[in-house]
């Protein structure tokens, strides 16, 4: 369904733990930390220079605050070497919960058992586990994001009246293996309406190989009505792409992209995208306080999917009508 207004993301977030749950579990939600003694919250985000990562920090920070809690943040700064040594320190320093962002989760292996050892629950705030035994982890709903996408864009393609069923997907690099859940959500949705996709390429997450990208998809696929991008920015680069073709990116190749980034939504009001699906990690640091609430009381935690210890954070389509809401 189209989306012409959209609640506010962070009670969407709120809502997550009663809404997307396939565990036959129902967390035991509870607002009081242990009496005993002030709880200490380790954050350690992947690197503060990024917005995205902003605003996840701030959304933790919050949380902690609203619970009276106290919280000591890390900047991995996109080094693995920062990421485990400063994660190990604040595990050193006594925190009672870890919350974590990891620049690499393969490297997690040494945190997770540090913190075990001292009986200190780990939440990990996307990006991947690493398949360690951390006890959540907090992911945008990808999958859900991409069919949002394609369902925006048969509806545009409609309203377009272009006779093509022809669309094209541009892929993040090959190692984003929740990032690939949106390519996927979106060819099952958009096959499931009658249309092919006839392209389906990696731009590796970078603007530049995604307006080449979409410069070869449109060589050998004029016809193309639509294209839906893994990211914003190879999502504005196809945009740009189609333009110095001589097309509108919105009337005559519908183009959406994945992140709500500010380039984005800048993009959206110039037509030159046509949408893009909203992350909200603000939300999403919230939820992963809650979570590391419950872990700390030892409360069962209801997982959308239970096998890998996944909680999604839902996700919004924005486009011209409600753009301007974004901030």
């Amino acid at each position: 369904m189209r989306t012409n207004k959209i609640l506010p993301l962070a009670l969407l977030g709120a809502l997550v733990l009663a809404g997307c749950s396939d565990s036959s579990e129902t967390a035991a939600v509870s607002s009081a930390a242990p009496a005993d003694k002030k709880i200490t919250v380790g954050f350690s985000v992947y690197d503060m220079q990024y917005e995205f990562f902003q605003k996840m920090a701030k959304g933790t920070q919050d949380a902690v605050a609203a619970k009276g809690w106290e919280i000591k943040l890390h900047d991995e700064k996109s080094d693995e070497n920062e990421m485990v040594t400063g994660a190990s320190a604040l595990i050193d320093q006594g925190v009672d919960l870890l919350i974590i962002s990891p620049f690499k989760p393969t490297a997690l292996g040494p945190i997770i058992a540090k913190a075990k050892a001292k009986n200190v629950p780990v939440i990990v705030n996307d990006i991947g586990g690493g398949g360690t035994p951390y006890d959540a982890i907090v992911i945008s709903d990808n999958a859900g994001g991409g069919k949002l996408a394609a369902e925006f864009m048969d509806k545009q393609i409609q309203a377009n009246g272009s006779k093509s069923k022809n669309v094209a997907s541009i892929t993040c690099e090959p190692s984003a293996t929740y990032a690939a859940r949106r390519n996927a959500g979106f060819k099952a949705e958009i096959e499931a309406r009658g249309y092919k996709v006839v392209a389906e390429l990696s731009g590796n997450s970078k603007a530049e190989e995604g307006y080449k990208v979409m410069k070869d998809i449109l060589s050998k696929n004029p016809d193309v009505a639509g294209v839906f991008s893994c990211n914003d920015p190879m999502g504005v680069a196809a945009g740009n792409a189609i333009k110095d073709a001589g097309k509108s990116p919105v009337t005559d190749i519908v183009t959406v992209g994945f992140n709500a980034d500010p380039e984005a939504l800048t993009a959206i009001k110039a037509d030159l995208l046509s949408a893009t699906v909203a992350q909200d990690p603000a939300a999403m640091g919230g939820l992963t306080v809650t979570l590391g609430e419950q872990a700390l009381n030892k409360q069962p935690i209801a997982f959308s999917n239970a096998a890998e210890r996944e909680v999604f954070n839902p996700v919004a389509l924005i486009d011209k009508t409600n753009v301007g809401s974004v901030g």
